[in-house]
């Protein structure tokens, strides 16, 4: 099985065990008389069984995405990066509307002054954007060139 399949899969047993837990919630109690709309037992049994599925992939994922390597880098690292560009990108946005839109927290007659270049810091916001949508493009096509570890 290739990385990219286990992910999938991962993400699916996780949608799962979230309507799990929602029909769990409306089965776990009834006005007495009445029947639940499911046996709660039948839906703990399933929950077990897709959280074990769920806890082995994703030691496999972390497993295989601690082992792996592309271009002597292991995949966590290129992950981390990953996070870390995303995170830029969102603070370099953030900063972009503020810079553009000014702070409303001052009166008419106060002048605002920006203290960075608008069109310099969008250069850099759009670097590291494209930085990221690289990596992100590089990962996905190692997920599929990779194979899962078996642990």
């Amino acid at each position: 099985m290739k990385l990219a399949e286990a992910l999938s899969i991962r993400s699916d047993l996780q949608k799962r065990i979230n309507m799990l837990n929602s029909r769990l919630k409306k089965s776990c109690t009834v006005k007495e008389g009445d029947t639940p709309p499911e046996d709660v037992h039948s839906l703990l049994k399933e929950l077990d069984s897709s959280l074990k599925r769920c806890r082995e992939l994703v030691y496999r994922i972390n497993y295989t995405n601690m082992h792996a390597t592309v271009e002597e880098r292991p995949i966590t690292e290129m992950m981390a990066e990953r996070d870390m560009l995303q995170q830029r990108v969102r603070i370099y946005h953030d900063v972009i509307k503020t810079l553009v839109d000014g702070p409303d927290r001052w009166g008419r007659e106060e002048k605002v002054v920006r203290l960075l270049d608008v069109p310099a810091f969008r250069k850099d916001a759009d670097r590291y954007s494209k930085e990221l949508r690289e990596l992100n493009l590089k990962l996905q096509q190692i997920n599929w060139e990779i194979d899962l570890i078996e642990v």
